[in-house]
């Protein structure tokens, strides 16, 4: 006998929490590696971000007497991820501006989860770029965990720990540029090294190992898709090599790979882009959208003043999405259009 249920029939054990908690969990290689290479200002700048987004997202809800939202985990992912965008060096007070403007600006004011028009923590990182350029370029290569920032943390002193991350020079550690601004410079870089992300960059973005291994997680788990991340490097690496050969530019295998593998692509691609609310849910949309994306990120990075592009690529990308949304829906069975645009007789 058949036990027949209220509609829809079949359900999904999948919740907001659940998918949540996944994405998170999907961070954690990029994180430790992150760990590992800036060290104890890698791990500050992280809770920063986490718990500061959690807070102004309680915080807001308390004064606005909504409903509490924070236990499905959607502000922790928000953190997480401004934290893979930032750098380790930048002072205590960007992580917290940062998370404010993506959790109450972006978020909250809109309406909350799921009703945001842009990604909360991109939006975040670009407002930062805009705000504090100087700081959120400023990249350093650290050898071993700041010495004496390590020292101050064991000894209890946490003011003047914060302090020195807040404005002075860390020490023990190598201003460097990052692997996209050798590029443009005209450097060939070790492939290699850069797949392992030993590097310059920001605290998630440099170990496209420890990317492609959350990336992996996220598609066994079946919280994302393989069609935005795939169209969008695809297309990034296309249009880069068509830009370039336009303008006349040598083009190699080894600067394409080099291309798709520095910067936010990998993680833009499989963590960002990929968000629910603010990517196309059609099939088509989302390989078109991946293809927009792809074309914008190229025209940022080879056309435009920046090397990178993956973040403003993003968010504006995140505009057209209605657009391409209302060009691939899907038409339903049995309909056709006639001749002078009139449709099913009417």
């Amino acid at each position: 006998m058949y036990n027949i249920s209220i509609a829809p029939h079949l359900r999904a054990d999948n919740s907001t929490k659940s998918i949540m908690r996944d994405v998170a969990i999907a961070t954690i290689p990029i994180l430790l590696f992150g760990f590992y290479r800036f060290g104890l200002p890698a791990i500050l700048v992280t809770l920063l971000c986490v718990v500061s987004s959690v807070l102004f997202e309680l915080l807001f809800e308390l004064v606005t007497k909504r409903t509490i939202t924070i236990f499905d985990n959607s502000a922790l992912v928000t953190g997480l991820i401004l934290a893979i965008n930032l750098p380790a060096s930048v002072p205590w007070y960007i992580p917290i501006l940062g998370s404010g403007f993506a959790i109450v600006v972006v978020k909250l004011l809109f309406g909350g989860l799921g009703q945001n028009f842009m990604n909360p923590a991109l939006a975040a990182r670009c407002f930062l770029l805009i705000s504090f350029a100087s700081r959120m370029s400023d990249f350093a290569t650290y050898k071993v965990y700041d010495a004496g920032v390590s020292e101050l943390f064991k000894g209890g002193k946490l003011k003047e720990c914060f302090m020195m991350l807040g404005g002075k020079e860390v020490t023990d550690a190598v201003a460097g540029a990052t692997p996209l601004a050798q590029l443009e410079s005209g450097a060939e870089l070790d492939l290699v090294s850069l797949f392992f992300g030993m590097h310059g960059g920001t605290i998630g973005e440099i170990s496209a190992l420890a990317i492609l291994i959350g990336a992996g997680y996220l598609l066994i788990r079946k919280v994302i898709s393989i069609r935005i991340p795939a169209s969008y490097i695809l297309s990034t690496v296309v249009f880069i090599a068509i830009i370039r050969a336009i303008k006349g530019d040598s083009i190699s295998a080894g600067y394409l790979l080099a291309q798709a593998m520095s910067g936010g692509l990998l993680v833009g691609a499989f963590f960002m882009a990929t968000d629910y609310t603010t990517s196309p849910i059609t099939a088509k949309g989302q390989i078109l959208y991946g293809v927009v994306l792809g074309l914008m990120t190229a025209l940022f990075r080879i056309v435009g003043s920046s090397a990178e592009g993956v973040s403003y690529a993003i968010i504006i990308g995140n505009l057209f999405v209605p657009i391409i949304e209302k060009i691939t829906l899907p038409k339903p069975f049995g309909s056709h259009s006639r001749k002078g645009g009139e449709k099913n007789g009417k």
